[in-house]
């Protein structure tokens, strides 16, 4: 055998034991006529000790970073211990070695504070996953991924497969096709979600399903998105809204006293969608910290201050204990605020200092007692800092948000280490599209209206009023899951459908098989989609899912490593029949 022990195994209780270890050469480090090599794999680092009588065939063949080496030798104590490894207090004293392969040098050092950039390490990403930070971080995912298996498994869902390769029914982001060369001219589109399969699945009577599924959608992609990304996908027969969200809060608690060590003994709290967009100013609330929103149109308007008075929305937030914040500092918040993707074009501040006093950068137009006005709306003491927005409602809201956040990072609120999840419920079925001209669905077309308001679904006009069957849940300021109970009838859908813009034909030719399946006994049904990327990037304490996959794609979506997308031959083409556009 190549090894009777890894290399994070061996403890003093093992001293005196013959071993055989296999590995990589992490560092040598020769010391006149001894040489000491730190061998690693998978499970640790076990330090070497080469003496003396094993020289000869050194100067011979060298060892160099990440050779592969099998050495057999025996257990024994160190004298000067490491504390930093769990094989601290030993060390092997070889009696032979082989080397098993050579390494060309590295092109970064392996370890946790490697000199390799991004994209470097993204190109040589199967020695990047050597280094211990990755083999953590994949490590968690795949304790994640069994937690999640065991809770299911244990309150009787079912993993069931369903197709890659589907029809192309554009909703939300744009589909990843593949042509078919058995069909020319057609072509398979790569699942968004296994939606549909998911709800056939109810229809057919396996009334708990989940897979741990690969998706795939083709968007601009950021530190939380990959183009191919993994859901833990659940559905639930003959349940409520109520049901969908006890079963997937005790399975999120279950997860993170497994993986965290941590207990919520309280339920998650939950917030309607009309709360988060009014105090947060988007509806994935991180309440980790207040700093609330504040509504300010009634002391700012009919001052003749026109940046007010043309406003849409006047907006601030009381920033506790930083009315000491100075000019320059001000100033940089508000080139922050200018930039374009937060897109306003100034800052107001309102100082309440210490002795009382109020100073802003609206001294012309308001008096202290209409400064005092505004401190009173926002409950802010002295001490405090209020920073103000001001503009078209739905830019203003989500770039307060924003400053919301930059204020929270910036004081150390956002503790990476404290977790505050919470259910945002209560969305609208519908939102309008202005380039479009029509209403889309907020989450997707199969997505129930709330019993009671089923009714308004025969009148456009009444629209905006309907309120979803459709739940999220958010950890930290990041949509973890989302989900929803789903549309069960074949007349709602329909309706559903015609709302958003489709004709019968065009919802048949996309959906009849969806339609067609609730003709036989479709029952009641909901549930939920976790971003399991995102949610162990959490657990891990990082923002960037692509640090928990172990070959993920680059910000233009490129995989460096393989190169691609890339090029198809000639003859490809022509099996396919198709032509490129020069």
């Amino acid at each position: 055998m190549y090894r009777t022990h890894t290399c994070g195994e061996l403890r003093m209780e093992h001293a005196g034991q013959p071993v055989t270890l296999a590995g990589w050469v992490q560092t040598v480090r020769k010391f006149g006529s001894i040489t000491f090599v730190d061998l690693r794999d998978r499970y640790g680092i076990t330090q070497l000790l080469l003496g003396e009588s094993l020289n000869a065939q050194l100067d011979k063949q060298p060892l160099g970073r990440e050779f592969v080496l099998q050495v057999k030798g025996t257990v024994t104590e160190r004298t000067s211990k490491n504390n930093n490894i769990p094989t601290g207090d030993i060390e092997i004293t070889v009696s032979e070695f082989t080397v098993l392969n050579g390494s060309k040098t590295p092109p970064f050092t392996i370890q946790d504070d490697t000199d390799g950039g991004d994209e470097l390490r993204m190109k040589y990403r199967y020695l990047d996953l050597r280094r211990n930070l990755v083999k953590q971080n994949l490590t968690l995912r795949y304790r994640v991924n069994r937690s999640v298996r065991n809770f299911l498994d244990s309150r009787g869902f079912m993993d069931i497969e369903t197709p890659y390769l589907i029809k192309s029914t554009p909703e939300g982001a744009r589909d990843f096709v593949v042509p078919s060369r058995m069909n020319p001219n057609q072509f398979y589109a790569l699942p968004q979600s296994p939606q549909t399969f998911k709800q056939l699945l109810m229809v057919s009577g396996y009334d708990r399903y989940y897979q741990i599924v690969k998706c795939f959608r083709d968007e601009d992609l950021r530190a939380d998105r990959q183009p191919e990304f993994t859901q833990i996908d659940c559905e639930m027969s003959f349940v409520d809204q109520e049901d969908v969200l006890q079963n997937f809060e005790e399975m999120t608690k279950h997860v993170f006293h497994e993986i965290k060590g941590i207990e919520f003994h309280e339920p998650f709290p939950r917030m309607t969608w009309d709360d988060a967009m009014k105090y947060y100013g988007n509806d994935k609330p991180d309440i980790r910290f207040e700093m609330k929103l504040v509504d300010l149109g009634e002391p700012g308007r009919g001052n003749s201050f026109k940046v007010f008075d043309e406003a849409e929305l006047i907006v601030g937030i009381n920033v506790k204990g930083c009315s000491e914040y100075t000019r320059k500092q001000l100033d940089e918040l508000t080139e922050w605020v200018k930039r374009p993707q937060i897109g306003m074009t100034g800052l107001i501040y309102i100082k309440y200092n210490t002795d009382g006093s109020l100073k802003s950068s609206i001294d012309k137009f308001f008096n202290e007692r209409g400064l005092q006005l505004f401190a009173d709306q926002c409950q802010a003491q002295p001490g405090d800092l209020i920073l103000i927005l001001a503009g078209k409602e739905e830019r203003t809201r989500k770039a307060m948000s924003e400053l919301r956040l930059e204020m929270g990072e910036r004081l150390g609120l956002r503790n990476k280490d404290e977790y505050k999840p919470l259910w945002v419920i209560d969305f609208p079925l519908f939102e309008y599209a202005e380039e479009e001209n029509r209403w889309v669905a907020r989450h997707h077309p199969f997505t129930a209206p709330k019993p009671e308001h089923i009714h308004l679904m025969d009148d456009p006009a009444q629209y905006k009023k309907i309120k979803a069957n459709a739940y999220d849940i958010v950890l930290n300021g990041t949509e973890i899951g989302g989900g929803s109970i789903r549309i069960f009838q074949k007349d709602l859908q329909e309706k559903m459908f015609a709302a958003l813009g489709m004709s019968k034909e065009e919802a048949n030719h996309k959906f009849g098989f969806l339609l067609g399946a609730f003709e036989y006994g479709a029952p009641p049904h909901g549930g939920i989609a976790f971003g399991f990327d995102r949610f162990c990037s959490l657990l891990g304490g990082n923002e960037t899912i692509r640090d928990f996959i172990a070959f993920p794609k680059n910000n233009s979506g490129r995989d460096v490593m393989l190169d691609a997308p890339s090029e198809i031959d000639q003859v490809q083409l022509d099996e396919l029949k198709l032509s490129l556009l020069k």
